[in-house]
């Protein structure tokens, strides 16, 4: 077990123990992350916090019937989907965010790379890129490279099955590497901001 997933299993623990500190502890840490990918889901704000704050209420009011939890955060991005998903049927006319559409807002508001925005051609490159990414891809692609999940915890958490995972990222990669050279550098940036 690594020092992370020690980490993890002892305030998961404690939680489940009633220790408030602990659950505190959770949410601070993970509310930020949670956010942002709920936010590729739905794009009204205070549906994504209302999402967050259910999934956290819920775990509070059966915790002790949590089984135990050696990575908090795959356990959390598993349930929000869930939680999401659930929402969705619930409010049929919750506006979905496009996955592309969302990557575009935004991203050049950073002041470090507001260079970008001055040439038109590596804008219309970056948008291609994005474009050609259907968005389960894109989702794929950022939980394990930007998120650092494994393959079985990507299938769990967009409940498919791990040859698709595998699949997908093949697909998504050999799909990428048809772009321009300048692919590698826009989408490290890509990744940063979008998911940030």
């Amino acid at each position: 077990m690594t020092k992370s997933s020690h980490h993890d299993v002892e305030i998961w623990n404690a939680f489940r123990q009633g220790d408030k500190r602990a659950y505190a502890q959770i949410y601070e840490l993970h509310f930020t992350s949670l956010y942002s990918y709920g936010k590729k889901f739905i794009s009204d704000d205070f549906l994504v916090e209302d999402a967050i704050q259910e999934l956290f209420i819920t775990l509070w009011r059966t915790k002790e019937r949590l089984s135990a939890v050696d990575n908090i955060k795959f356990y959390l991005f598993r349930s929000l989907r869930r939680e999401l998903h659930r929402l969705d049927e619930k409010e049929k006319s919750v506006k979905m965010v496009d996955f592309e559409s969302f990557a575009l807002t935004g991203i050049y508001q950073n002041e470090e790379h507001a260079e970008l925005t001055d040439s038109e051609e590596l804008s219309q490159k970056l948008t291609a890129v994005l474009k050609s990414l259907p968005k389960r891809q894109l989702e794929a692609i950022t939980l394990r490279y930007y998120e650092n999940f494994g393959i079985e915890e990507i299938a769990s958490i967009m409940d498919i099955s791990e040859k698709t995972v595998r699949n997908t990222l093949h697909n998504s990669l050999t799909l990428l590497r048809k772009n321009s050279s300048l692919f590698y550098t826009l989408i490290k940036l890509t990744l940063v901001y979008l998911w940030s």
